[in-house]
């Protein structure tokens, strides 16, 4: 890279995102000057401890971290869902379960955050990286047309300025550079809060219970799934990391109250279901956090003026499916590969068409993903219904977001256009399943039945998500489109059959499912 800037890439944050892509940069162009400014002299304890299956592929693959994940942290044991009584007084072992009976085909990982970004700020000392604890971003000069930016930075030593060709926001929630630029949006329709904490001496799931309840999920391990206890308008995680830690934390309308957002309140409200009155009888809460709204967007995510967001400097969705790491995965990506196309001398007019493009493609993805939950919380505390909720948002999660993922895809050209091209279709589709999922939601409600199978029912949830070993192996885009075909229509016709509805044999094409009302 030409120029006099101080460094080539600064990134503002020295978290998880910030972290990650400092190593990344390093890692792929080694000559690179990456500088990582964290105000914070120590790391803290943060949500966000699970991942799912672009992030794993990600932390393995990418950034080969896969002997310090599983020797330093916990495999996941996939995603684990309970269902209770009305009255929220079913026994856990009761209640019905969706939840794997063995380790996933593709690992993911419950993460203690807080040892993971102190870990990843010494790897990213050791790869080089000028690592600059305690140093406070106090004023940012943006440059344009080619022109450098400028960083204030106060710290121990005191005011000191900085320059870089390119420069990343990494600062979480009070986003440096989505303030300074107006860039945040606020979430219209999917107003949820949530509170955690984390909590030691939490009963251990893998004593409940007698043989057959242990022996339904093959004696695999629940104690090292992200399991969630699920109810109309909320639920609730436990999620255990290595050293003897448990993550439980609220989402939905309820973490919304402040009186519910305090240390007590939290846990007054979790001994109210006694399920989690169990889990926590002899546990004592370590630590406590709470947002009073969790979703929001950005206007951008990179910009060719040589300038990025990433993580939740950017956007934050919702927690239920852990689409955090995921976000982080894809934005790293595609700003490293943006600063290798700048290194390698790419043109200054196609390295910012490269730049909308991705970033037309991210805010596509931002939307697609909170699609899954605007409106449809009071879908999910009903087995019956969240068991089609699961194939479709599993299932497409696996086949339209993964496979691409996992085969290279993300940064092809040819591919984004395509998907940006199927845009509307996509998103029509996720609106017209959600109407149909709110009218079978309806109907549950209407007669007394929505709880009716949340006693004693099991699914492994790969009954109609059998494709899962050739996620990652070269298919063809006709596969793709004729699984998303089959899961579309296996889902219609389920929940056609809740509806009291007969669903005719023939199935629809994928363009049906945009064009003619589910519900």
């Amino acid at each position: 890279m030409s120029g006099a800037a101080d460094l080539d890439v600064a990134v503002v944050g020295g978290g998880f995102a910030g972290s990650l892509l400092a190593r990344q940069l390093r890692r792929q162009l080694p000559g690179l000057r990456v500088g990582l400014f964290e105000r914070s002299r120590r790391t803290s304890y943060k949500v966000g401890e699970s991942t799912v299956e672009i992030a794993g592929h990600y932390l393995v693959r990418r950034q080969r971290l896969a002997g310090y994940l599983y020797e330093h942290h916990l495999p996941k044991n996939g995603i684990r869902y309970f269902f209770d009584g009305a009255g929220r007084d079913f026994e856990l072992t009761e209640m019905s379960e969706i939840g794997t009976v063995n380790l996933p085909f593709h690992p993911t990982f419950q993460i203690d955050r807080a040892r993971m970004e102190s870990d990843l700020l010494a790897m990213n000392l050791a790869e080089g990286v000028d690592v600059r604890l305690g140093a406070d971003v106090v004023d940012i000069e943006l440059g344009s047309g080619g022109a450098l930016h400028h960083l204030a930075l106060e710290g121990g030593g005191g005011r000191e300025r900085v320059s870089a060709r390119w420069l990343v926001d990494a600062t979480g929630r009070p986003g440096l550079l989505a303030r300074a630029l107006g860039l945040r949006e606020p979430e219209p329709e999917h107003h949820t809060g949530a509170v955690w904490g984390r909590f030691e001496g939490v009963a251990d799931v893998d004593q409940l219970g007698d043989d057959a309840f242990r022996a339904r999920v093959r004696h695999s391990a629940r104690g090292i799934s992200t399991i969630h206890f699920l109810y109309p308008g909320y639920w609730v995680w436990f999620i255990r990391l290595r050293g003897g830690l448990t993550s439980v934390g609220l989402s939905g309308a309820p973490a919304k109250q402040r009186a519910i957002r305090t240390r007590d309140g939290f846990r007054d409200f979790l001994m109210q279901h006694r399920a989690m009155r169990a889990l926590l009888a002899d546990a004592k809460a370590v630590d406590h956090g709470s947002y009073g709204r969790v979703a929001y967007a950005t206007r951008r995510f990179f910009h060719a003026d040589r300038w990025a967001l990433v993580g939740e400097a950017a956007t934050a969705a919702d927690p239920l499916y852990s689409p955090g790491s995921d976000f982080i995965a894809l934005e790293n990506d595609y700003v490293a590969d943006l600063v290798a196309r700048d290194a390698g001398g790419e043109p200054a007019r196609a390295l910012a068409e490269r730049v909308e493009l991705y970033d037309r493609f991210m805010r596509f993805r931002h939307e697609a993903t909170i699609r899954l939950y605007r409106g449809l919380y009071g879908t999910i505390g009903s087995f019956e219904l969240m068991r089609l909720k699961w194939d479709f948002d599993i299932g497409s999660y696996h086949n339209l977001w993964v496979s691409p993922y996992m085969s290279d895809l993300y940064t092809d050209e040819a591919f984004l256009r395509r998907q940006l091209r199927q845009q509307r279709v996509v998103l029509g589709a996720m609106e017209n399943f959600a109407r149909l999922f709110r009218r079978v939601e309806a109907k549950l409600t209407d007669e007394g039945a929505y709880h009716r199978r949340n006693r004693g029912a099991f699914s492994h949830g790969l009954e109609h998500i059998d494709f899962l070993p050739s996620v990652g192996l070269p298919r063809t885009r006709r596969q793709t489109l004729e699984q998303a075909a089959d899961t579309f229509n296996q889902v219609r016709r389920q929940a056609f059959a809740l509806l009291g509805r007969p669903a005719e044999d023939a199935g629809w094409s994928l363009r049906a499912f945009v064009t003619r009302p589910l519900a």
